[in-house]
């Protein structure tokens, strides 16, 4: 059985988990977010989105 979750569903419940666990205050989780959005509309954002389809498809080729 394969399971599929969204990159930003993950991301979301990580920050949710650091946020009530492990000290993480609104106010970084703010800045974390806003650094993304930055992120995304730089230069730099194809080198990521390809990264980052790299590494799940390197998970994706894991057997258990």
């Amino acid at each position: 059985m394969a399971l599929s979750i969204s990159a930003v569903v993950l991301l979301a419940i990580i920050v949710v988990i650091l946020v009530r666990k492990s000290g993480l205050k609104g106010g970084h989780a703010v800045v974390c977010v806003l650094l993304g959005f930055y992120l995304a509309s730089s230069s730099m954002a194809p080198s990521i989105t390809q990264l980052t389809t790299n590494v799940a498809g390197m998970i994706g080729d894991i057997k258990f």
